[in-house]
């Protein structure tokens, strides 16, 4: 048995055994001057003792300065004995003051009024200490003397505070050599609001960026200073760009997306000509999943669409899914996992992530493992074109709510392959639909499209498609035609920013690059959401509908397609036509020049929540919808492309192909 050698014994007074005779407190074997020696260990407050050293001399001479200065100026008073004692009481009197009220402890480059008071009472202190000196024990008491007391409060005073000024700048000097050998971001802070100033404390200690001051739109503020900071001012290009070459400023800092999004069009654009990097500071909320996040990051374009974005209250959904066992199908795909991460983080039971692409699952697998180690989480790769893999991960795992997120989403393929299209965008979905009734599941969730509304492209009809057969199932369950207990909602909204496949990804690339960023047509416009917001949404729905319903999401205004590759390229600190040109390619087959309104109060009802309403659609009887889901099966597996489209556009009359090859397909044979 190893026994602890004696210095290494650990103590913990617990209060109980005071009172007992026997009570001793270990000590250590190097004995009580040890012990008083570690704790007044020269390393620890060596600069503390050198502080108190140097601000000791500062106003000893300054007393001695000050004793000069009367002599010349007023009385002659310093013989060599008084000298003596009026030296002996400075010094006494400096090391009683600074000791009393710690002026060596504070930290000289953090310096702040309270410090400098501090200093001032220090200073007066000494110079009662000196006349208690000069009228008790040297007998001096004409009032004249009032001026050397005050001779050497002045220049103690103003030399302590000089010293530390010096200090700073030479601290200051050493800082900004090493910063630009580190190569430390010097900023400014975009504003003045409380949000810009709270960036001092969050980037104090940073290593990567400097804030040299604020920076604001017109000359209201100029000449001012906030906490202890500079305020400069822009109206025009030039005073950007004379800050970035005298000041060295490296790049803006925006303390919150939306002073980012009000200045997208004038200091954004000036950033871009002046070689400026614009960046923000994450919002508090960012905080998740136990990480930090960097305090400071580049702006991205999801930063920039125009709208606050979206938040929603979280407990009911928590309410609606702790301690469930969730199944996401598609679970690898953008808005699949992003699903998984956001419902990790509710409490719930057990995940089951299905999915067909393999290494994407096993990447999350990893992840997950990673970030949510107490989660029970189970990949399982399958395909929802075939019932039977679906029906295992039904039958093992017993899911209560079910995520529908698998689908083929490009529009241009899909154009080539409808076949396949359909298989997996609406007989996929029947699968599902069809085994959550089977294993009583509580509630399905069908992620659909904006393209479903008015299709023009076989991506779209084939998610109009899905969304009729899931709605008629569930008609069909509320009004007792088949048996089931399943709640079925459906979730439509438009492109996702960051995506797999999607403009924001092809664009970033294209720049890398060096360009050309194409574009289909300079006029082409989208609604766009971030990957969280529309996965909040999607759970807010499953949440507040009471089932059967397809509920649409409000996406604010349109972006223009060639806006976002301007913007994206000027994030990069590069100039459209100059750095990186925009090339227009021409609309693809089956491709929308604009989008449909989703949330139009013309088609739609409210909810309790603003950012979600109700489509007004047609329902179909579940008989229907299932005869012609089957029979499109039987044509797609038979890989039948002409009577593939022509049932789809009989099925779905507001169906108009934008692609010619289809567009004259009809029940005449042509």
């Amino acid at each position: 048995m190893a026994i602890t050698p004696p210095h290494y014994t650990q103590y913990r007074d617990t209060g109980s055994d005071r009172g007992n005779s026997n009570y001793s407190r270990p000590m250590s074997d190097k004995g009580f001057f040890y012990s008083v020696w570690r704790r007044l260990r020269p390393e620890r407050y060596l600069s503390a003792w050198l502080i108190l050293g140097i601000d000791t001399t500062i106003s000893s001479m300054a007393s001695l300065v000050s004793l000069l200065l009367y002599d010349m100026t007023v009385d002659q008073v310093s013989g060599k004995s008084f000298f003596i004692f009026w030296m002996a009481a400075c010094i006494a009197a400096s090391i009683v003051m600074f000791l009393s009220l710690r002026t060596y402890r504070a930290i000289i480059r953090y310096s702040t009024l309270r410090e400098i008071g501090n200093l001032g009472i220090a200073a007066i202190g000494k110079t009662a200490l000196l006349g208690l000196f000069m009228t008790g024990l040297v007998g001096m008491h004409s009032p004249r003397q009032l001026w050397l007391l005050s001779f050497d409060f002045l220049l103690t005073f103003g030399a302590l505070v000089l010293l530390r000024v010096m200090m700073i700048a030479l601290y200051e000097i050493i800082c900004r050599r090493a910063d630009v050998r580190r190569g430390v971001q010097r900023v400014l802070v975009y504003g003045d609001s409380d949000k810009s100033v709270s960036q001092i404390v969050r980037l104090q200690n940073s290593v990567h960026y400097k804030i040299e001051g604020f920076l604001v739109y017109g000359k209201q503020r100029r000449g001012h200073t906030l906490s202890g900071y500079r305020i400069y001012w822009f109206e025009t290009r030039e005073n950007v760009c004379r800050l970035r070459e005298r000041r060295g400023i490296d790049g803006i800092l925006f303390a919150y997306p939306a002073d980012a999004r009000a200045e997208e069009h004038r200091l954004l654009h000036y950033c871009t000509q002046c070689g400026l990097q614009p960046l923000i500071s994450p919002v508090i909320d960012s905080l998740c999943d136990g990480k930090v996040p960097v305090p400071v990051r580049k702006i991205r374009v999801e930063d920039l669409l125009g709208r606050p974005e979206i938040r929603i209250s979280m407990d009911e959904i928590i309410a609606g899914f702790k301690d469930r066992t969730i199944l996401v199908t598609g679970a690898a795909g953008s808005i699949g996992s992003e699903l998984c991460r956001q419902l990790a983080r509710l409490g719930i039971r057990h995940m089951v992530a299905f999915d067909n692409a393999e290494t994407p699952l096993h990447n999350l697998r990893l992840e997950f493992g990673d970030k949510y180690p107490d989660l029970s989480f189970t990949p399982v790769i399958g395909d929802v074109r075939f019932p039977e893999r679906v029906d295992y991960a039904f039958r093992t795992y017993r899911p209560s709510v079910v995520f529908h997120a698998a689908a083929y989403k490009h529009v241009p393929l899909m154009e080539e392959n409808p076949c396949e299209g359909v298989l997996v965008n609406v007989i996929g979905s029947r699968n599902v639909a069809d085994k959550c009734i089977e294993y009583g599941v509580g509630k399905m969730v069908m992620i659909s499209t904006d393209k479903a509304v008015n299709p023009t492209n076989v991506m779209g009809c084939t998610k109009r498609l899905a969304e009729i057969y899931v709605q008629s199932l569930g008609l069909a369950v509320t009004a007792g035609r088949v048996n089931g207990v399943t709640r079925f909602v459906t979730t439509r909204f438009g492109n996702v920013l960051g995506s797999n496949g999607s403009v924001v990804p092809r664009f970033s690339e294209q720049i890398e690059r060096g360009g050309p960023v194409t574009v289909t047509h300079p006029e082409i416009t989208r609604f766009f959401m971030t990957i969280p917001e529309a996965c909040r949404l999607v759970m807010e729905a499953a949440t507040i509908s009471a089932g059967n319903e397809i509920c649409v999401f409000d996406m604010g205004e349109p972006v223009k397609i060639a806006d976002l590759a301007k913007t994206m390229i000027q994030l990069n600190r590069l100039e459209v036509g100059k750095d990186i040109r925009i090339e227009y390619t021409g609309l693809r087959p089956g491709e929308k020049l604009y989008e449909e309104v989703l949330a139009d109060a013309e088609n739609t009802v409210p909810t309790s929540h603003e950012r979600i309403r109700v489509a007004r659609v047609r329902e179909w009887e579940h008989d229907k919808a299932e005869q012609v889901v089957s029979e499109l099966e039987r044509l797609s597996r038979e890989v039948d492309i002409p009577g593939t489209i022509r049932l789809m556009k009989r099925a779905v009359p507001e169906f108009h192909p934008e692609n010619p090859e289809y567009r004259n397909l009809d029940d005449t044979g042509r």
